[in-house]
């Protein structure tokens, strides 16, 4: 595809976004999110504020969240399997200390523990070629960027396992980034070729809509990378008021005292400047000019204050449930049997439309 394709493509997406938001603020008991992470680490500030927050809002709107924990992805390119328990306990609690209630409307869960969801990869795998699953270019990046030389087939077919995740609890609304963009429509697809196959007229799964981040995309404190805990330029939310501020004090900036916001030719720049807007909720450009000529230093001295304040709630409450480990096993669990009970209710449904009932 072309870049003026991709363009047009996505400013496409971006509208029906638009339109899609607005109703969910107007009907937010109509929809059904589904949502998630990979249990490969705590969350850092880029999550927080690029989905976390998202996430707190429509739950608290009263939008039916299912909150995945995608913890078998992990073994498609991670070796690090010995620490899935822990990272699965840790995100929960960075969901809960954010402000995540669980509950009958709100389910945290994962995956492994919901085998009827995973149960759907079969007759989904059937929906789709190897030639369709080959040049998904998000997979393709995934691959380059994780330096991946022997790919497993995991890698490949994982796109089918999200919409297995996103498809089992029939979700409507799927929050993305411009990336997970290609991962959604093979979802869609596998969703109409289903409802076209073995149940014409009476549509068993409903084609999710892409729910885009308004959030632009957060650098990490190197100003050139994505924020990723892998690149070492992230702020975890877990990390204290200090380890906080030695990290800003270390971040990339450049040689001109005078602070302006310009992300293409001043990127480490205008990164800080937007985190500090994240938190006070002022324009990148109104934050320049407070400070104006204090160069690097000042601006440094303010992201920490800020970023530190905004956090410090949650923080406080981080360490209030990491005392707690029976409580966070228990939402665990309890939004598995949530969870599960959805599935085997859509499994069901799965087989009486194949004619597999017995």
């Amino acid at each position: 595809m072309k870049d003026s394709e991709q363009n047009s493509t996505y400013e496409a997406a971006v509208e029906r976004s638009r339109k899609l938001e607005a109703d969910i603020m107007a009907h937010p008991g109509k929809y059904k999110v589904l949502t998630g992470d990979r249990p490969t680490g705590r969350l850092h500030i880029g999550h927080y504020f690029g989905s976390l927050q998202n996430r707190v809002r429509l739950s608290k709107m009263g939008v039916p969240t299912f909150i995945l924990i995608a913890d078998y992805q992990v073994l498609t390119d991670h070796d690090a399997f010995s620490e899935i328990s822990q990272n699965t306990r840790q995100l929960v609690i960075d969901y809960l200390a954010a402000g995540i209630t669980p509950g009958p409307n709100t389910i945290i869960y994962p995956h492994s523990y919901v085998p009827e969801a995973n149960q759907l990869m079969l007759p989904f795998l059937t929906l789709v070629s190897n030639a369709e699953l080959g040049r998904n270019p998000t997979v393709k990046e995934e691959i380059q960027s994780a330096g991946i030389k022997s790919v497993n087939a995991g890698m490949y077919t994982y796109p089918v396992h999200q919409a297995c995740d996103i498809l089992f609890c029939k979700a409507t609304v799927v929050p993305v980034g411009k990336d997970q963009l290609p991962h959604l429509e093979l979802t869609r697809t596998i969703a109409r070729r289903f409802n076209e196959k073995f149940s014409p007229g009476n549509p068993v799964f409903p084609e999710p809509q892409a729910l885009l981040s308004k959030t632009p995309s957060i650098l990490g404190l190197d100003g050139s990378q994505k924020m990723s805990k892998s690149r070492g330029n992230a702020i975890m939310l877990s990390a204290t008021e200090d380890e906080t501020a030695a990290l800003i004090k270390k971040a990339k900036t450049d040689a001109d005292r005078h602070i302006t916001y310009d992300p293409e030719n001043r990127p480490e720049v205008s990164n800080l400047l937007m985190l500090i807007s994240l938190c006070t909720n002022e324009e990148p450009d109104v934050v320049a000019s407070k400070i104006g000529d204090g160069g690097g230093g000042a601006l440094k001295k303010m992201l920490t204050e800020v970023l530190n304040e905004t956090l410090r709630p949650l923080r406080n409450e981080r360490k209030r449930l990491e005392a707690d480990p029976q409580y966070i096993r228990q939402v665990l669990l309890d939004g598995a049997a949530a969870a599960r009970k959805v599935a085997v209710e859509t499994l069901n449904e799965v087989r009486t439309v194949m004619n597999m009932e017995i």
